[in-house]
């Protein structure tokens, strides 16, 4: 009994791996019961069972996403110190993530936005949720910046955290749609000029 339920675990995630890959490199509508169960070799049933239903398969990939967004940018920002040095942290992280080929490089906060911008439903709040929590992160690290004395105690926080996602979203489609090499570079290039108009003492 124990070995079945690990195998059923083991097939979730694959069914669940396959769909991210799918939804990074052509959308959350992308999404089939059916394709999915082509790419692993299964049956529909066996997909849905596990599953459920397409709108289950998107959330299952946006918690998805969101788990590996946390692994990958925020649990290594973490370990370094607060004000600039976890904010660079982040940052670089971020934009080395979204300048990373294939689908892994693939940001579905950025994609999803514009897919669900004019629609309704879980998945928007789902999708809305994670770019709002995103946004309080990036916040939290100005503001602790602040407190500590690397950025000015005048700036407009919400304004840099604008500027800082919108560098990120340029980043995105330099890479993804004008597929420019220097995307990563020009996206550093922007936050550090970003950043140093807000040091204490410029």
């Amino acid at each position: 009994m124990e070995a079945k339920t690990e195998r059923s675990e083991l097939t979730q995630s694959a069914i669940v791996d396959v769909a991210l890959e799918m939804a990074a490199l052509e959308g959350l509508e992308s999404l089939s019961i059916g394709e999915v169960a082509k790419r692993l070799n299964l049956s529909k049933s066996g997909v849905f069972s596990r599953i459920g239903s397409r709108e289950g398969l998107q959330r299952a990939v946006l918690e998805e996403f969101d788990r590996r967004f946390q692994q990958d940018i925020m649990l290594p920002a973490m370990r370094e110190a607060r004000g600039l040095p976890r904010l660079d942290a982040i940052m670089q992280a971020w934009l080395r993530r979204a300048t990373t080929p294939g689908a892994r490089g693939s940001c579905l906060y950025v994609a999803g936005a514009y897919e669900f911008d004019d629609r309704e439903g879980p998945l928007r709040e789902m999708l809305l949720d994670g770019v709002r929590r995103w946004r309080q992160v990036l916040r939290r690290s100005v503001l602790q910046a602040v407190e500590v004395g690397h950025l000015r105690g005048d700036i407009d926080v919400d304004q840099l955290v604008f500027e800082l996602d919108g560098v990120f979203a340029a980043v995105v489609r330099e890479t993804r749609f004008l597929r420019d090499p220097q995307a990563a570079e020009r996206g550093l290039a922007s936050y550090a000029r970003l950043i140093s108009q807000y040091r204490s003492g410029s």
